[in-house]
């Protein structure tokens, strides 16, 4: 089999899961992977004391586990991919199997930021979106769905999810091929790839 691994990536809530829902539309022969289920347990962070671990610094993310389970996947063979549970900030004892198909997506903040996981992918795409409206997205995201009370999570983006961005997401910009400003908004930018992602997945 010849596996394709495209790899979407942008700050916080720029929009990363639209563009994967837009390729879902033209190919459904594929399997999509969040660097988010690869983040190391960290059960002692809570609402009071949220900047204890930085999940915004690429050691934050098991990038050994994350490189293996994408070398397995271009080879063939099938990975159990961690499940990560964002209320508690640890990994479950869960796993989820994921067969190899030919187009393998990853998405998350720092896929670009290491030189032998950007080297995997066949295509990268960087999704552009200011930086209000990313956190308007993150506030609203981890309210509803993380249990965060918005003093936590304004308190986190100043101290660790902007300087994160600023230090090392903004800058893996330039190992793209694909720039998407506005993210799912762009059509235009969709449209071209879902052409590509159409072609490849033939």
């Amino acid at each position: 089999m010849d596996v394709k691994i495209i790899g979407i990536t942008g700050g916080s809530g720029s929009g990363k899961s639209t563009v994967v829902r837009k390729i879902e539309e033209v190919c459904h022969n594929f399997i999509c992977i969040s660097q988010d289920s690869y983040y190391k347990s960290a059960a002692y962070v809570n609402n009071q004391n949220i900047t204890a671990f930085n999940f915004d610094n690429p050691s934050a993310f098991d990038s050994d586990l994350l490189y293996e389970h994408l070398v397995t996947l271009k080879s063939g063979r099938a990975i159990d991919i961690p499940d990560y549970d964002f209320v508690n900030h640890r990994r479950t004892e869960r796993t989820l199997h994921a067969e190899p198909a030919p187009i393998v997506i990853i998405d998350g903040l720092m896929i670009l930021y290491e030189k032998r996981i950007r080297e995997l992918m066949d295509l990268k795409i960087y999704v552009d979106t200011p930086a209000d409206i990313r956190f308007i997205r993150r506030l609203q995201r981890d309210i509803k769905e993380r249990g965060r009370t918005v003093e936590s999570v304004i308190k986190q983006y100043t101290e660790v999810v902007r300087p994160g961005h600023n230090e090392f997401i903004e800058p893996t910009k330039e190992y793209a091929d694909i720039i998407i400003p506005e993210g799912g908004h762009n059509k235009n930018a969709l449209r071209v790839l879902s052409s590509y992602v159409r072609e490849i997945s033939i």
